[in-house]
């Protein structure tokens, strides 16, 4: 029987990617992000979210992607990922957010495994929507391991 699970479609340069909406708490439009000192690039700084500091990080930088400047488009994605300590809620930019989207899990294809160093493991799978691919991202293991560092900003 076919797992359908529902997506929300990022647009980050011309590729789609797609976050579980089980994960996606809110969609912002951008706003001003407090920097931080010393922070790694893809960190961009904090947002307030409701009176709590979000800390946000750029999906292109995350993902080895060039930087580029916000546009109408950009939103801030809010989510709650889970980090080797617990749940974390963080921001991750995209340059756009299109739809929620049905795919299903059964017609996923793996990542690709042409090279042995090339890290595919923030991906859980490759899909297809209106003759697209969509990359659906395992966002625990892409901003997991990185969200204990991020808490403590």
């Amino acid at each position: 029987m076919a797992d359908l699970n529902q997506y929300v479609t990022l647009g980050v340069a011309e590729e789609i990617f797609a976050a579980p909406v089980t994960k996606v708490q809110e969609i912002l439009d951008m706003r001003a992000i407090s920097r931080l000192p010393r922070a790694p690039e893809n960190f961009l700084g904090i947002i307030d979210v409701r009176g709590q500091g979000v800390p946000v990080l750029d999906l292109r930088l995350t993902l080895g992607m060039d930087p580029k400047g916000d546009t109408e488009t950009t939103r801030i994605v809010v989510l709650c990922v889970q980090s080797p300590t617990g749940p974390v809620t963080l921001g991750l930019r995209a340059d756009r957010v299109f739809e929620v989207t049905v795919l299903d899990s059964d017609e996923l294809d793996p990542p690709p495994s042409f090279n042995a160093r090339w890290q595919d493991h923030c991906i859980e799978g490759i899909g297809r929507r209106n003759g697209n691919f969509v990359t659906v991202l395992d966002l625990d293991k892409l901003l997991g391991s990185g969200a204990d560092i991020l808490s403590a900003a």
